[in-house]
């Protein structure tokens, strides 16, 4: 039996009525860009969050740069960001113009230590941009503690979190502003690139707007320097049939998860955490071996698909290496120990058994 990492083709056939009629509904209506689709996801994602405001863009890095473009942070300003996490995150601190301060990770939760932000805070810092990362809330009240008491704007990255709870309520729900990413990998995946910023501060979610098309309101009229950064119509409306479910698909993400951490259990291993305040997503499965290279090889000749996520901590990438910052040991461990399992709503109990012997073997 292989179990490949990831199947996009199983969503779709459990949906595929759905999702048909979703797609047809919208090539009959001739209207692909900023329709009905968009505007209904946004109020049902808002919602679902807990949040007023859902501005629907092109992908997860353009929510989280046109979020801290429209706080107005830009050349000269610092934002603290984790020193594990998928670039993405580091980049779109670049395209806004600031500079990232790395700062260490929990080493039980994976996600940024607030322990350590604030040695890393300087008169130039801006925001702290906390990671929701493989599905695990970061601990937002220490960190928004931290952020009041130096005036810092709270900017969350949840790419790999949407519908994780943090202390009983929804990454998104208010006071957050939030970066959602819908790869079609995610949790919530559409057919392509999309991206959501939520938020309830109504100011910054006009500010969004604004600039996700082309700084302009009314066609032809452009009050400032923006981008095109839209989610198409057919995106949205595949988006509206999977919003539904993504509770009860997050709901086997766990069941997947509390069977890995079961058969795991005495391993050589690692095995992820999770914190009391937290209800985990479960995007990815992350374990840490000594000795990453052999188990990988050793579940690849069994059949089982495995990613690294992620295999270069960001600072040592040839992206961010001329900064010359670092070291940061734990992140860099990381790099080097972290293997991700099978893991995701459509995988089944055979599957499952598959791996933990391939990986006990």
């Amino acid at each position: 039996m292989n179990v490949p990492f990831l199947d996009l083709r199983a969503p779709y056939l459990e949906l595929r009525e759905r999702i048909d009629d979703a797609v047809g509904r919208v090539l009959r209506s001739g209207w692909y860009l900023a329709g009905p689709e968009v505007e209904a996801f946004e109020a049902e994602f808002a919602a679902y969050c807990g949040a007023e405001h859902c501005v629907a863009v092109g992908n997860g890095g353009d929510a989280l740069s046109l979020i801290l473009k429209g706080l107005g942070i830009g050349a000269g300003d610092e934002v603290i960001v984790p020193a594990h996490t998928f670039i993405a995150t580091w980049l779109a601190v670049s395209d806004a113009g600031a500079i990232p301060v790395p700062v260490e990770p929990d080493p039980a939760t994976f996600t940024l230590d607030p322990a350590l932000i604030e040695a890393a805070i300087t008169p130039r810092t801006r925001a702290i941009l906390p990671v929701h990362l493989y599905g695990h809330p970061a601990d937002l009240d220490a960190v928004r503690a931290i952020a009041d008491r130096h005036g810092l704007a709270v900017v969350e990255d949840a790419a790999q979190s949407p519908g994780a709870v943090y202390n009983g309520q929804r990454i998104g729900a208010s006071p957050s502003t939030v970066a959602f990413s819908f790869y079609p990998g995610k949790n919530l995946g559409a057919l392509g690139d999309s991206g959501a910023v939520v938020t309830s501060d109504r100011q910054l979610a006009e500010k969004v707007r604004l600039l996700r098309n082309y700084g302009s309101r009314v066609k032809y009229q452009h009050e400032v320097i923006g981008t095109n950064s839209r989610t198409d119509e057919i995106q949205a409306a595949v988006l509206r049939v999977k919003l539904p479910l993504l509770d009860e698909w997050n709901a086997r993400r766990a069941r997947v998860a509390e069977r890995y951490l079961a058969g795991l259990k005495g391993l050589d291993l690692e095995l992820p955490r999770v914190a009391s305040w937290a209800s985990h997503a479960w995007h990815l499965f992350v374990v840490r071996a000594a000795d990453r290279s052999a188990l990988a090889a050793r579940l690849e000749q069994a059949g089982v698909g495995t990613l690294v996520h992620y295999p270069v901590a960001v600072h040592s990438s040839p992206a961010y290496a001329p900064l010359g910052l670092g070291p940061f040991p734990l992140a860099e461990r990381f790099a080097d120990e972290v293997l991700s399992l099978p893991i995701g709503p459509h995988l089944t109990a055979d599957q499952v058994d598959r791996v933990i012997d391939a990986v006990g073997s």
